[in-house]
């Protein structure tokens, strides 16, 4: 472990394993980019006639930054594979900086306090769901389509815009894009990694656009006249980036049933492999998802869900009919997906139903998509590493190897699987652990499954918890150390724990 007196000796010495001020100046060009997202907020609050200088100030404050960042580092411009991991690990915890600004300067009562300010932010790029808000319907459009929009740009990645957007980032792109991109690995769609990340990008941005038609649809035809087209604006840019925030207090579940099965379709969509989305879509390889062994997985675990989650709904006089397979549905979807959304209460639902969705924090969707948590292919591979080992220890003379889709894993895959798995519930049980034990220390009454579906929900960026942090509730309740332990989770669950404990072992600093 590298201590804060030897750094700061070392980067005066100029000895560093790693270029921090070229990693820097590359924070600072993807911080002074960013400015630009508040031009959106910005047209709402001219439009709905509310408060336009929070977004003006939050603009210039994060365009000053980020040009301060890269005058004070200039000169040192040549990010690699080293200099990847610092930057992912902090344009996400500057985003969440620049993404608090605007809570803070609206003068929101329930964002006042900068802890919580950063939770919001914090939990919408990196598309957790989870909020400090109590009284939504209170909080200006303006700001709430910011709250909606910061979830959006996560989803995809903010490096992974960068990367298509920006000529700079060719330099070292592969090491950041692979780094960033949520999953073991994505396929590339192009020999240019910055050609790749365009193309993943213009298709979040068509699902996008095609979710928004549909829902203003179900306005124009009365099928959901609740689904103005505000709403569903602000519903496609949490939908598709897997982040569940409403602007409902009751969220999805306070629209009609067309709406709420053409989101958890599109919610479905989502969690699949965009790179497999691109090949279905764009190159009209429809056996492609036949073939894709996660894929698969993916459909069956959705679909076992929600048979189980409708079974119990029915057998239990919960819901009936539609309703019981369209809440199961729904909730099966958005929880496994990380999206969040909710249906219905279901904090009120049956202890079985609760550890069902507690389960599905752990499944994720697919590698390549914008959902959180561990992911289906990583399941696929500790199942068939666990099967290769029971075949060994029969027949200890065996040599086999793990294959997905017919080609070969190589061994390290399969241990960086293994060891991301061990540091995944390692983390969660001790989130798990400091979230109890802060609770006895302030005397908040928290129970052991209540702390458990918290830091399942944060780690895994799912969104809603259980008890007071339920669908319908909000993690206002916790202490600032809570909120510090759980925005810690987000961040790690989101950039998938590796990026950020490497930066915390001393062969990283090591020139």
């Amino acid at each position: 472990m590298t201590t804060p007196a030897r750094l700061r000796r070392a980067v005066r010495r100029g000895s560093l394993g790693v270029d921090l001020w070229a990693a820097l100046n590359l924070v600072g060009t993807l911080v002074r980019y960013l400015s630009l997202a508040f031009l959106l907020p910005i047209a709402f609050a001219f439009g709905y006639d509310e408060p336009v200088l929070p977004f003006a100030l939050a603009a210039l404050i994060t365009g000053a930054v980020g040009f301060a960042l890269e005058a004070a580092t200039r000169g040192h411009r040549n990010a690699g594979i080293r200099e990847g991991f610092l930057v992912v690990a902090l344009t996400w915890l500057f985003a969440a900086g620049v993404g608090a600004l605007p809570y803070l300067l609206s003068g929101e009562d329930q964002l006042t306090r900068p802890v919580d300010a950063y939770f919001e932010a914090m939990s919408g790029f990196t598309t957790t769901g989870a909020s400090v808000l109590t009284d939504i319907p209170s909080v200006d459009r303006s700001l709430l389509i910011w709250r909606q929009f910061s979830q959006w740009l996560g989803g995809m990645g903010i490096i992974v815009l960068a990367l298509a957007v920006l000529p700079r980032l060719r330099v070292g792109g592969r090491q950041l894009f692979e780094q960033e991109a949520p999953g073991p690995e994505i396929e590339q769609l192009a020999a240019s990694i910055r050609v790749t990340a365009r193309r993943l990008w213009l298709l979040y941005i068509g699902l996008t656009a095609v979710l928004i038609i549909v829902l203003i649809g179900l306005d124009v035809t009365g099928a959901d006249r609740r689904m103005s087209p505000y709403e569903a604006v602000a519903h496609a840019f949490t939908t598709m980036p897997t982040g569940g925030f409403s602007t409902r207090p009751r969220s999805v579940g306070e629209f009609g049933a067309a709406s709420q099965w053409t989101i958890a379709l599109f919610m479905a969509i989502a969690g699949a492999n965009f790179a497999l989305l691109y090949a279905v879509v764009v190159r009209r390889r429809l056996a492609a998802l036949r073939r894709d062994e996660e894929f698969r997985l993916y459909v069956a675990l959705l679909a076992l869900g929600s048979v189980v989650l409708t079974l119990e709904l029915v057998d239990k006089g919960i819901h009936e009919g539609e309703a019981a397979l369209r809440h199961a549905v729904f909730q099966t979807v958005s929880i496994m997906t990380g999206t969040g959304f909710v249906s219905a209460d279901f904090v009120t639902w049956t202890p079985l139903a609760a550890v069902i969705l507690i389960g599905l924090m752990f499944f994720g969707g697919s590698a390549g998509s914008t959902s959180g948590s561990v992911k289906v292919v990583r399941h696929l591979l500790i199942g068939r590493i666990l099967r290769r080992e029971l075949d060994q220890t029969i027949h200890p003379e065996l040599v086999s190897s793990v294959h997905l889709n017919r080609r070969r894993v190589d061994e390290r895959t399969l241990r960086a699987v293994v060891v991301f798995v061990l540091l995944y519930v390692g983390l969660f049980a001790v989130g798990a652990l400091a979230l109890m034990v802060d609770a006895a220390r302030t005397g908040l009454s928290l129970s052991p499954f209540e702390a458990i579906a918290a830091a399942a929900t944060t780690l895994g960026n799912v969104g809603p918890g259980f008890g007071f942090a339920g669908p319908v509730g909000s993690f206002e309740p916790f202490s600032d150390v809570s909120m510090v332990v759980m925005t810690l989770l987000m961040w790690l669950g989101r950039l998938e724990i590796i990026p950020v404990i490497v930066l915390l072992t001393r062969s990283y600093w090591r020139a």
